[in-house]
């Protein structure tokens, strides 16, 4: 099985990835394309620019096509298409969907965790508030609209629960 993560900064989704590979010893956390640029020496801007998040788009779809079976994804495209388009770039018109698409594809699982009244009150308070919430919705419009047809076929979860409850639920799903 393989799973993506996605979802705007600060809500919670390295936690709950590394949470399920934790409870479920045949999974593998895979870290987030910008962790690893960096880790890479990839010198970000702040905020980051578009050449910032393609660059992590072209790194998510690698991630995507490379790892093996049992990986948790920290982030996939759709994050970096969603932060694309939030800050302004037309992603129909200025993307091509067949690597995204061919990359996608390989998961089992795509689960989307969006900014709910929970993580606003429980959760640290993230950067860059007015982009997170645009991402969230930017996000939940290419997951839903799909006018790329990235997502043929992948099953999707919105999880919405609780934050104790994100485990239980994912591990219901997956087994």
């Amino acid at each position: 099985m393989r799973i993506g993560v996605s979802g705007p900064h600060g809500t919670g989704k390295t936690t709950l990835v590394l949470e399920l590979c934790s409870r479920f010893s045949d999974l593998t956390p895979v870290e987030e394309p910008y962790v690893l640029l960096e880790e890479d020496g990839y010198d970000f801007e702040y905020p980051p620019s578009h050449s910032d998040y393609r660059a992590q788009l072209a790194y998510s779809i690698q991630l995507l096509n490379s790892e093996p079976d049992g990986s948790v994804f920290d982030r996939t495209p759709l994050d970096f298409l969603a932060y694309l388009a939030a800050t302004g770039l037309d992603i129909e018109s200025d993307i091509d969907p067949t690597p995204i698409r061919k990359a996608l594809a390989t998961l089992d699982l795509l689960v989307i965790v969006p900014i709910t009244p929970e993580t606003e009150t429980k959760l640290p308070p993230p950067e860059m508030l007015g982009l997170r919430r645009t991402v969230n919705d930017a996000l939940l419009e290419v997951a839903y609209s799909d006018e790329l047809h990235l997502l043929d076929d992948i099953p999707i979860v919105e999880l919405t629960v609780p934050l104790a409850n994100r485990i239980d639920t994912l591990g219901a799903l997956i087994r």
